[in-house]
């Protein structure tokens, strides 16, 4: 809930050279790129005076230095991101996959969003067997995990989009406040804790802080929460 690497500096790749007579700048090149590049190859055999190597010789020579340079530079800023990746810094990380699923398998949807007993519901209520363990519809950040007056025992997980989904009246919490979770992940058990009158899993969805019908807006998301369809095991049968 689930953001990075400054840029480095660019690095100055090339080599500042302090001006030579005429006769020992060739000399400087030579042993430049001997020692820069690592010509092995070469060091078998004695370097050759400057005078005696033709201009065409220091070009390519000049060339294999500036080449060595540069694969060694491409190799460090590798390695370089490869240590960011490892520690997972912002700017280096794969998102996670955008999933939304149901919180139970095999209920029975009861009450919806609406007017009840002279009030508003603000949430869903989904019929299944106390102990029944239920899981997040999504990502998110638990930000409540215990007692919350009329909802009895109580998960409220916060999404990266800033939403907010209730799993109310539970039997039993599994996460704690903090606790970053994934969807699917075990979050709590049915229960008939606080003002229920049945086991049951109390669903509702927030967003600005006000309770939406869960209904149309996870439809939206991939989630038929009255069919008991979800996007995940409807992308794999149509794959």
């Amino acid at each position: 809930m689930r953001q990075r690497l400054s840029s480095e500096p660019d690095r100055y790749r090339g080599r500042r050279r302090v001006p030579t007579p005429p006769r020992s700048r060739y000399a400087a090149v030579v042993t430049t790129a001997f020692v820069g590049a690592g010509l092995v190859a070469l060091g078998a055999s004695a370097m050759p005076d400057a005078k005696e190597v033709s201009p065409a010789a220091l070009a390519d020579l000049e060339q294999a230095s500036a080449a060595s340079q540069d694969a060694t530079s491409r190799a460090a800023d590798a390695e370089r991101a490869s240590r960011a990746t490892d520690r997972g810094e912002a700017g280096t990380l794969v998102a996670e996959p955008d999933i939304w699923q149901l919180p139970l398998q095999d209920y029975e949807f009861n009450t919806p969003y609406g007017m009840k007993w002279g009030k508003l519901h603000t949430g869903v209520d989904l019929v299944a067997p106390e102990g029944t363990p239920y899981v997040a519809v999504h990502a998110g950040k638990v930000t409540t995990a215990g007692w919350f007056g009329g909802y009895g025992y109580t998960v409220i997980v916060q999404h990266p989009d800033g939403s907010e989904a209730i799993y109310g009246h539970s039997a039993k919490l599994n996460v704690k406040v903090g606790q970053e979770v994934k969807a699917g992940d075990q979050l709590g058990l049915v229960g008939n804790t606080g003002h229920s009158y049945g086991a049951h899993l109390h669903l509702e969805v927030h967003v600005n802080g006000q309770p939406l019908d869960p209904i149309p807006w996870l439809q939206d998301r991939g989630v038929d929460i009255k069919l008991q369809v979800e996007s995940i095991y409807t992308d794999v049968a149509a794959s």
